[in-house]
This record gives C-alpha cells, sequence and structure tokens, in this order.
C-alpha cells in the first residue's frame, strides 16, 4: 500500500490499472472539521463512489476539483444522510443535466428501502408520469453468494471485483446483522476491506480475514462506545494481527487527543482525508 504524501486536489477518473482509494472525508455524521466518510475508487477505466453524502457535491468540487456530474457509479452502503444526502442531486443532474442516467450497484431489496424510504419523494412526481428508481438508475444487481454466515452478494464492475456483506449497525437494540435495519460493508478485490458503517462484531471481521486475508482493514471508528457505531476501546480489544490491519475510520473532531491511545492499542493507522491509497495490481 502507498499513501500519497499530500492530498489530492484532483480526482482522476481513470489510472494505468492500479487500484486507487480515496477518502474524500473521514469524519462521522457529526464532524465539523472533517468531511464525510464517501470512498472514491479507481481502476483502469473504471471509478466508482461508495455513500454520496449531504456535504459530498461541495467536497468534490471545492476540495477535488470534480462537480458531482462527472461521477458515474455509485454504491450505497445504507440510508443515513451522511451517505445517501448527495444522492437526490446526483439523479436529477443525471437526468435533467447530463441527459444520462448514472449507475448503481445495489441488491433488489436495498433498491426498495432507498427508493421508497428516501428518493422518490423528491424525483417521482418531477414529470407527469411518475418516475420510478429505474428511470434515473441505471442498475447493477450483486448475485448473492451461499458460503458466508451473513449474506453476501457479489459482482465484477469494469475489473473491480466487489463483494457486499451485511453489517449490524442500527437500532442499537438489534442483536444481529439480520435484525439490523439494511447496512453494508464492501470487500474491494478480495484485498481491502471496507466495514463503513457498523457496531463491534467480531464475527465478521474473523470470518473474512480467515477467508480472504485482506492487507488492509478500513474500519468504522467512534471515539466512545455505545450507540450504533464501533468504539475505539472495542477494536482495541481485537487480537493483534488484525489491530495491524486496522486503519480507523469515520471518526469525531477530537481524534488527535486519542493518536496516544491508538497508538499503544496498535492500530494501523487514522485514515488519511484526500490521500491517494494505491494498491498495485499483483501484490
Amino acid at each position: 500500500m502507498q499513501i500519497s504524501k499530500r492530498p489530492i486536489t484532483k480526482l482522476a477518473l481513470t489510472n494505468q490499472g492500479a487500484l486507487d482509494l480515496v477518502f474524500l472525508g473521514v469524519g462521522s455524521a457529526f464532524s465539523k472539521t472533517l468531511n464525510q466518510t464517501n470512498l472514491f475508487i479507481v481502476k483502469g477505466e473504471t471509478h466508482l463512489l461508495i455513500d454520496c453524502g449531504n456535504q459530498c457535491s461541495h467536497s468534490l468540487f471545492h476540495d477535488y476539483g470534480t462537480p458531482l456530474t462527472d461521477i458515474d457509479n455509485f454504491l450505497i452502503t445504507h440510508s443515513h444522510s451522511d451517505h445517501i444526502g448527495g444522492l437526490e442531486e446526483a439523479q436529477l443532474a443525471g437526468r435533467y443535466v447530463k441527459k444520462r442516467k448514472p449507475t448503481m450497484i445495489i441488491t433488489r431489496a436495498y433498491e426498495k428501502i432507498l427508493w421508497e424510504q428516501s428518493l422518490r419523494g423528491g424525483a417521482e412526481a418531477s414529470e407527469a408520469i411518475p418516475l420510478k428508481f429505474k428511470d434515473l438508475w441505471n442498475i447493477v444487481r450483486p448475485q448473492k453468494l451461499k458460503t458466508f454466515t451473513r449474506d453476501t452478494f457479489e459482482t465484477d464492475f469494469g475489473g473491480i471485483n466487489l463483494k457486499l456483506f451485511r453489517t449490524k449497525h442500527f437500532p442499537d437494540s438489534a442483536p444481529s446483522w439480520r435484525a439490523s435495519a439494511w447496512s453494508c460493508g464492501v470487500l474491494i478485490d478480495e484485498r481491502i476491506l471496507f466495514t463503513s458503517d457498523t457496531r463491534f462484531d467480531p464475527a465478521l471481521l474473523e470470518e473474512f480475514d480467515s477467508k480472504f486475508h485482506p492487507e488492509v482493514i478500513f474500519h468504522d471508528c467512534q471515539l466512545f462506545t455505545g450507540g450504533v457505531h464501533t468504539g475505539i476501546e472495542e477494536l482495541a480489544t481485537l487480537p493483534t494481527t488484525l489491530k495491524e490491519k486496522l486503519v480507523l475510520v469515520h471518526y469525531g473532531d477530537q481524534w488527535r487527543t486519542f493518536k496516544g491511545f491508538a497508538r499503544k492499542a496498535g492500530f494501523h493507522s487514522w485514515a488519511k482525508q484526500g490521500r491517494r491509497y494505491r494498491f498495485d495490481p499483483g501484490c
């Protein structure tokens, strides 16, 4: 893994074939000094935005010189505003500005949730004939896999292998991923595990680490224990072999006061906003 020395100022929508990741932000939903945790991926001729929060369009343009209309491909992990708040702009700009539908990688179950509970209200009545999700998005449907203990879906998208696995995010009373509202993390090219938002779930990490041995785990990290995210003190209880891979992300503004704790716990690092994480082919 190679990390750029400084934040990038312009997103590259293509590259020479390496797997590049850029966290447009690394902050929690309530952070005021960090952008929201939305992840941009590029490999060869393919780009993908994982999550598009309500601040995403602004940060794309002002921090990375890239208008939202340049982004063609989306994958959404769950329906909190710091992850979906920019989708209304994306879908309406696609229809009325770009004149071309963007693409979304989405399961059938989550499409229904996302449309009925979030996106329908701002789009359906835009024209005389009510619009539907399929009128606004090209749909890529990942296929369910059978060899996992939790619902896991897979697609190969432009040379990027993506496995979407269900997570235990909210409500805080849910005893398992199955009892939780729909949310997922993503395994990218079987090399990088991105949990997105999740409560502490060691079984998830153990299963995917034993099956795929990912090089890096970008893990949700809340700076206190409780609620619907994983607390940093909970992460500190994981085996050393896992902690050495953990790059902490989706954290709060006070993260610097926890640098000593994180170092002593043995985590790999804190995710760096705007830096390019490059994974060379075949490594």
